[in-house]
């Protein structure tokens, strides 16, 4: 490869929570976090900031504090209540190498994505396209020549995953 070549795999991003408002008049601002604990959010950086138009900018060395309802956080570049309020809908992304290795049966959902998905009999599925939160449980979104939602239920459905191969087994009927 020379040094004019370039990745063109895509820096796998974690949506880790998103800017909710402005606290006060120096800059800080009102974070939704999605981790546990909720501060947490704050140990994994850079941060990758994404407006509601898709426009991303990385910032580094932001701080902050659980607030009680809320984390609250001084981003840096951003000084006064206006610059604050105009975050206010960003998502907060880390890339995936930030977070650390999940617990052994668990799984980061951008790591499952793109994993072809077969049936314990060897029917090809498809490809897990997303996740989705049911609240029951999480479901694959798995396209193919059709898709399908299939419960994220280990190990009633889900049988394995298998990073090495790129395949998810699952006992699930082809015909549902």
């Amino acid at each position: 490869m020379n040094d004019d070549a370039r990745s063109t795999t895509p820096r796998k991003l974690v949506l880790l929570g998103a800017v909710s408002g402005a606290v006060g008049v120096r800059g800080d601002v009102k974070l939704q976090s999605w981790t546990e604990p909720r501060a947490q959010i704050l140990r994994y950086q850079p941060w990758i900031l994404r407006s509601a138009n898709g426009v991303e900018r990385e910032v580094q060395g932001v701080r902050g504090r659980d607030g009680g309802k809320h984390v609250v956080a001084t981003v840096p570049g951003v000084s006064d209540r206006d610059a604050a309020e105009a975050l206010r809908g960003t998502q907060i992304l880390v890339p995936r190498e930030a977070l650390p290795p999940p617990a052994p049966g668990e799984y980061y959902w951008v790591d499952l994505e793109g994993l072809r998905v077969v049936t314990v009999d060897g029917v090809a599925l498809g490809e897990v396209s997303h996740l989705l939160s049911t609240g029951a449980n999480d479901v694959m979104v798995v396209r193919g020549e059709r898709e399908r939602m299939l419960p994220f239920v280990q190990p009633d459905y889900v049988k394995s995953v298998d990073f090495e191969s790129g395949t998810i087994t699952v006992d699930w009927d082809p015909e549902f």
